[in-house]
């Protein structure tokens, strides 16, 4: 009967740390993040404050299909999206080295833009987009004003066309030209 119990009880307890756990919306400060990145340098949400809009492109894993498709299309696109003032990443929970790392993924796709990587999964769960079931990130994507609040998040991204689709959201959002 009282393992019965702790289990009732841990399931409440466990019900209500996932509800109190809000998922972020449009206009909530974004989660600050420091994490290294497939270029070498390591990034943080707060460097951008003040200065540029962000655009954190999160996706499940790298040398997969979709994956492979996405950064494909920003790569392809890249200088269309640099014509805004807005810094852009891909991120995923997969280690930046190593064989199947970002660096790797962002070598085989020509990618001219850091691909994030966060396997502590810490960044991941505070964006909400840890996926409990695989362990890894759902495609979406967050767009972060120059303050540092969720001007929008796209949690229907579709990889074939989504630097298309970040350009046509960074044109609905009013950001600046590049300077």
């Amino acid at each position: 009967m009282r393992l019965s119990t702790s289990i009732a009880i841990l399931t409440v307890l466990l019900s209500a740390a996932v509800l109190s756990a809000a998922e972020l919306k449009v206009g909530d400060m974004a989660p600050d993040f420091k994490l290294q990145a497939s270029d070498g340098k390591t990034y943080r949400l707060s460097d951008f404050k003040g200065k540029k809009a962000v655009v954190l492109a999160w996706f499940p894993k790298a040398f997969t299909s979709g994956c492979t498709l996405e950064c494909k299309s920003l790569a392809k696109n890249g200088d269309r999206i640099r014509k805004y003032d807005v810094a852009y990443f891909m991120a995923s929970v997969d280690s930046v080295e190593g064989e199947k790392g970002n660096k790797a993924f962002a070598a085989s796709e020509h990618a001219d833009f850091p691909l994030l990587g966060d396997p502590t999964k810490e960044t991941a769960k505070a964006y909400g987009v840890l996926n409990p079931e695989w362990g890894m990130a759902n495609r979406w994507t967050f767009y972060i004003d120059k303050e540092g609040r969720i001007a929008a998040i796209d949690k229907a991204v579709k990889p074939a066309t989504s630097a298309e689709d970040m350009v046509a959201r960074l044109v609905e959002l009013k950001v600046a030209p590049a300077k």
